[in-house]
């Protein structure tokens, strides 16, 4: 039990991250915002918010906790944490927490137990792919521990769990180096999609980590991003990273991309992030990335694709194969925010606003995928991918070997 040292804390306040269709809360930024400790998962949440608080509190950070893997599950199937890296993080953590207050007499009981709520915690959203690689190495783990002894069945995927934590942060900031390599040393412009920063990892991000790798070798201008709707990722969690770390950025609308791209010419780049790269580089992201890698591709603007090998899934052999979520109509029917004068006056009181007609049916896939043959480079933490003279796709396989 010694070994689980801290609670998992993704540090949030009151007023950026979306939680679920309803609810929002901002996320209180640092380096490495997940962190654990025992015997429970500390996550913050905006459902647990009172409808209205004031905002000059010296501090608007809450978190619900998360003592076990049914706990975890909802975290994410609700999107209270969202982020390929993060859902697996919180799993992995959620399941600890909850080992950290149990004792098993065998290993075998240890081991069935783990089992069971991995699997559970397998069905808590379906596509991004770190979160399955994560319960399949986290198996691994238990399953190869040679020992008679439940207790120390328990401690290895407890240990096992925390370095996961670890790893993802050193991860994301070898992204970063790489991305920033690529895109070059002048001054430049990119444009970003969605969330892929501290808030969905356990630190520094991918995507947005090639952004902050910019702008700390001082050859960022400006970096736009987008709204991310339905759920406005990019508006409400990318602007307050950007805002918090004083990064020169810019919001842009989602269907404005097009004609941003026509009227600055100085853009090098979009980068997003990935939930699931195939073994030929076909690419599953947040619903959005394909038009904007269609349009990168009429404008000539390199589409960069920021992942761990984590999100590398090499048994998926292209894109068709990739089963895309699909979420509930009323996340685009249904509005949520804080109401502008009450912000204006110091106090945030939450209100939903009914954006399309009762009786209005909406369609609302989760991710798209990107053809592999739209991507110009994609950046794991081992460096660039890039495809062979004449090919259309990438070999994802051997950069996994090391060639």
């Amino acid at each position: 039990e010694d070994s689980f040292k801290e609670m998992l804390r993704v540090k949030r306040s009151v007023q950026a991250r979306a939680t679920d269709a309803r609810h929002l809360a901002e996320v209180e930024l640092s380096k490495q915002p997940v962190k654990s400790k025992k015997p429970a998962v500390d996550l913050p949440t905006a459902t647990a918010n009172p409808d209205e608080v004031a905002i000059d509190d010296d501090d608007l950070s809450e978190y619900i906790e998360i003592s076990d893997a049914r706990a975890g599950h909802y975290a994410i199937s609700s999107m209270q944490t969202r982020g390929a890296p993060a859902i697996a993080i919180v799993a992995a953590l959620s399941l600890a927490a909850e080992l950290s207050t149990m004792h098993f007499d065998t290993s075998a009981s240890a081991r069935t137990h783990i089992h069971m709520q991995l699997d559970y915690l397998a069905t808590s959203r379906p596509t991004a792919v770190n979160l399955f690689d994560a319960i399949t190495k986290l198996k691994h783990a238990v399953d190869t521990t040679i020992t008679d002894n439940g207790q120390a069945v328990r401690d290895t995927y407890v240990q096992m769990a925390e370095r996961m934590l670890n790893a993802d942060v050193k991860d994301n900031m070898a992204i970063g180096e790489h991305g920033a390599q690529l895109i070059g040393n002048d001054k430049v412009r990119v444009l970003t999609h969605c969330n892929t920063g501290t808030l969905a990892t356990a630190g520094y991000g991918t995507a947005l980590g090639i952004v902050r790798s910019l702008h700390a070798q001082g050859s960022l201008d400006r970096v736009y991003f987008t709204e991310t709707r339905p759920y406005n990722q990019g508006a409400r969690l990318t602007a307050f990273e950007l805002l918090t770390e004083e990064i020169p950025a810019q919001l842009v609308c989602d269907s404005a991309v097009s004609a941003l791209l026509r009227s600055d010419p100085m853009i090098r780049a979009i980068v997003v992030g990935a939930d699931r790269v195939a073994a030929n580089g076909d690419t599953a992201n947040k619903i959005g990335t394909y038009q904007l890698a269609i349009t990168a591709r009429y404008h000539g603007c390199q589409f960069i694709v920021a992942a761990p090998t984590t999100s590398i899934d090499l048994h998926t052999k292209s894109g068709a194969d990739i089963v895309i979520e699909e979420r509930d109509e009323a996340e685009i029917l249904v509005q949520t925010g804080f109401e502008r004068q009450g912000v204006l006056e110091g106090r945030l009181k939450r209100v939903e606003v009914q954006v399309a007609p009762v009786g209005t049916r909406a369609w609302n896939p989760s991710f798209d995928v990107t053809p592999a043959e739209l991507i110009s480079a994609i950046v794991t933490e081992r460096g660039v991918v890039v495809k062979l003279p004449g090919a259309s796709e990438f070999d994802m396989a051997g950069h996994m070997r090391g060639e």
